[in-house]
């Protein structure tokens, strides 16, 4: 699959500050980096950004090295195609490529260690979303799985190529937050984010290179 992508100007910047060789994708240290949001009704959000350093290696990788499929949903009595390709790998499958397994990794390894989160809540499966252009969205959802249970959870979203705005709106006040993410940034919802919040990807009339989603989410136990 070959699509037009700019590749971000931080990567080659990174890459001449000694970040890691030409072509390398790197994770930073998550705990002098993250920044902290608290939300309404206990939600909250994490965001690192430029979590991933020459992340544009790994975006071109996962383009071509993913089995993308397109996935159709009923809706409204009619069945439609999901503007997007996705991509799902579930507890003990082998992730795409080594350093989303790493990611996987230093996440639990942090928010175990420096938030104390419990064994149900880290981070066991991964989806991906390839947004090709400004028409692929997500409408306004709350992790289905986190909503279902009533219980609080994580999603970690690891956000590569191009930017897009991730809009996280309150189910209660209808206050609307919007994060741009691309070229590595990480963003981590937790707490009762997916109970009490809903998250989306508009559609953008503006011009919109492609961009994949990596999101990390935990398997609550039946």
């Amino acid at each position: 699959m070959t699509l037009p992508f700019t590749a971000s100007l931080f990567d080659a910047l990174d890459d001449d500050l000694g970040a890691g060789p030409a072509g390398s994708t790197q994770l930073r240290p998550i705990g002098p980096a993250v920044q902290h949001l608290e939300l309404e009704d206990g939600a909250w959000l994490d965001l690192v950004p430029g979590w991933a350093t020459g992340s544009d290696a790994l975006f071109e990788r996962l383009v071509t090295e993913v089995p993308w499929q397109a996935d159709r949903r009923t809706m409204y009595d009619r069945v439609v195609e999901v503007p997007r390709l996705v991509s799902s790998y579930g507890a003990g499958d082998s992730l795409p490529d080594p350093v989303l397994a790493t990611a996987r990794d230093e996440l639990n390894a942090w928010y175990s260690g420096e938030r104390g989160a419990p064994d149900e809540q880290l981070f066991r499966r991964a989806g991906l979303c390839f947004y090709r252009t400004g028409d692929d969205s997500i409408a306004w959802h709350g992790d289905r799985v986190g909503s279902a249970l009533g219980r609080d959870t994580m999603v970690g979203i690891l956000s590569l190529g191009a930017p897009r705005t991730l809009a996280v709106r309150s189910r209660r006040t209808a206050r609307i937050r919007r994060f741009p993410l691309g070229h590595g940034d990480l963003l981590v919802m937790g707490g009762s984010c997916q109970r009490t919040h809903e998250h989306a990807i508009a559609k953008t009339k503006k011009a919109a290179g492609p961009r994949i989603s990596v999101q990390f989410r935990p398997v609550w136990p039946d």
